[in-house]
């Protein structure tokens, strides 16, 4: 097979994002000394200056780190809903769903806590050193991704009706910016030079007061006098206001918490908790290890029919049993049980399904009523340009999906992260700050039973999901994609096909993609289209035709228009590999 990337090798460290400015930025801070970590760090603030339409500093983050010595953790940086936001408040605006831009579906931020953080206690270097690439792009300017800039040509109108602070960034002089033009954001330059002058006795000092800075200081301060006038359009057709305060933020902070992780063929696969959509992909697995995989045609309707099937079974269950498990008594160790994925693997027959089928868990049977109550309604008609997490799920729109960055060194180091939020076709930009707010609140539901029901203090349940994988072997493989709902859907089908078939990293991502519709959507307008599933052309015809033939209803979509793919793997002799998919052009990875 001729790959369309190099597949990249070394001792040194390695670096795989979705930009190739910020795998050239997180590659640079390995070259100056610093770990994996740091790497991340820059390279996760440049991304939110170069790919702007897909993540935000307003955002959210979650990432998995491994360390030296072998302990695994997650770092949790989603914000949660404000105390304002109930399900009362949104019906008494007459709403019965959480529109998808604007100021109201707005949760507190967290990326930038959560990063300050990671650094903090994991990396090595000065706040000003990782932050000091991301305030010269955004000062001096950066070329304006072709994507990027059909976004705010696309939104520029409505900007300039009724998000003015929005119009005066993103078009500035009045008009939209060219593909490929030199972009600036002096705002937010401005804003990560303020934080990057944080004072203090020690770097961890001057880390923690960027950190207050954020949530208690001028940032904090510039949303708040923002949101305690601003009253602006949003995906429900009329104007709302915004329900984060200040208090909000200064309530909360980023943490730490264990992975959920289970064996599957001689790996040892780490994912968030239930309020990332993170544990279907350790459901799908769960299914699968009671279907034969080895010898099937990777590219094969035998193969795709039970990963389809899979991903159909552990989606239901997500949207019956996930959400914050700090609000509900989530059954996680019933969902990932090998018993219990059994009992799933037994409902997949040679033919496609059309039910949402969540499994119905003694004492749980009203959350997967509510699930399939959800999945019958009604979406939402848009009452303006979609302004959820752009996931290349459909064909009439295809702008890109969010950010992921995987970093490993040679010390032993592996961060796998998955930014997002905050984009600029989300919410308006906050004047003087140069960035947007996050709309991650929409994913909450306001009518039904279960955990993902809006409470205030809640976190939303996220779409974002790294991944790290650990052999018996000794081999650490880093793993992520963007792409909203599809996520864990690319994920799988990428694992699968390198334990399965022995695909190589590069091999693996440049391989046709496939995923399911068959599942409800996190973002609004929540639709969910039964029996549906996308394919790329490289299948093949015969393996097209026979997936018909079963029963799935197939749309093949235009070559490598599928994923976002990005990979790194350290083995136990010290030498690193990483990967980069060439869907749509600008992911890389950097090496040596």
């Amino acid at each position: 097979m001729e790959l369309t990337r190099p597949e990249i090798r070394g001792t040194f460290g390695a670096v795989a994002t979705t930009h190739w400015i910020a795998s050239a930025v997180g590659m640079r801070m390995l070259e100056r000394g610093g770990n994996a970590v740091d790497a991340a760090v820059a390279a996760g603030f440049v991304l939110q200056v170069v790919e702007p339409h897909l993540v935000g500093p307003g955002g959210d983050l979650p990432a998995i780190l491994r360390t030296p010595d072998g302990a695994v953790r997650v770092l949790c940086a989603q914000g949660p809903a404000p105390a304002a936001a109930t399900p009362d408040h949104f019906r008494d605006l007459g709403l019965d769903i959480v529109p998808g831009t604007g100021l109201l579906p707005g949760v507190v931020p967290g990326a930038f806590d959560g990063w300050l953080l990671l650094l903090r206690d994991s990396g090595t270097m000065e706040l000003r050193d990782v932050l000091e690439p991301a305030i010269a792009y955004a000062r001096d300017g950066h070329p304006l991704l072709p994507e990027a800039a059909a976004t705010i040509a696309r939104l520029a109108p409505h900007f300039a009706e009724h998000w003015p602070s929005s119009h005066a960034t993103w078009c500035p002089g009045g008009r939209p910016p060219e593909p490929d033009a030199t972009f600036r954001n002096p705002a937010l330059a401005d804003t990560y030079d303020r934080l990057a002058a944080s004072a203090g006795d020690t770097r961890e000092a001057r880390i923690d007061a960027a950190r207050q800075a954020w949530s208690r200081g001028f940032v904090a301060e510039g949303i708040g006098a923002y949101l305690e006038e601003a009253e602006v359009m949003d995906a429900s057709g009329a104007p709302h206001r915004g329900l984060l305060t200040p208090d909000d933020m200064a309530g909360w902070s980023a943490h730490y918490e264990a992975p959920l992780q289970i064996e599957y063929r001689g790996w040892r696969i780490s994912k968030t908790g239930p309020w990332g959509q993170g544990p279907v992909l350790l459901q799908a697995l769960r299914i699968l290890d009671h279907v034969k995989l080895d010898g099937l045609d990777p590219c094969g309707d035998a193969f795709v029919h039970v990963v389809i099937e899979a991903i159909k079974l552990a989606y239901a269950d997500r949207e019956a049993y996930y959400g914050d498990p700090d609000f509900s008594d989530i059954p996680m160790e019933r969902l990932l049980s090998r018993d219990y994925g059994a009992e799933r693997a037994a409902l997949i027959s040679d033919a496609a399904s059309a039910e949402l089928r969540p499994g119905r868990l003694a004492g749980y049977e009203g959350w997967a009523d509510a699930a399939i109550a959800r999945a019958a309604r009604e979406p939402a008609a848009l009452a303006e340009p979609d302004g959820g997490e752009p996931t290349m799920a459909h064909l009439t729109r295809r702008e890109g999906d969010t950010v992921h960055l995987d970093v490993v060194d040679n010390q032993g180091n592996v961060v796998s992260a998955t930014p997002s939020g905050g984009w600029l076709q989300s919410a308006p930009v906050v004047p003087g700050l140069g960035f947007p707010l996050n709309t991650r609140g929409q994913m909450f539901w306001l009518e039904g039973d279960g955990p993902s029901l809006l409470r205030p203090g809640s976190r939303p349940r996220t779409t974002l999901t790294p991944t790290i994988a650990e052999h018996e072997d000794g081999r650490v493989l880093s793993l992520g994609t963007p792409g909203g709902d599809q996520q864990d859907q690319w994920q799988l089908v990428w694992f699968l096909r390198m334990v399965h078939h022995g695909l190589d990293l590069q091999a693996n991502m440049d391989a046709p993609l496939f995923h399911s519709l068959h599942v409800q959507a996190s973002f609004y307008p929540r639709r969910i289209r039964p029996g549906e599933m996308l394919a790329e052309p490289g299948l093949g015809d015969e393996t097209i035709a026979a997936l018909r033939g079963r029963g799935h209803r197939v749309t093949v979509v235009p070559p490598a228009s599928l994923g976002r793919m990005t990979a790194a793997l350290r083995h136990p002799d010290g030498s690193v590999q990483a990967a980069a998919t060439h869907r749509l052009g600008q992911a890389y990875a950097i090496g040596r």
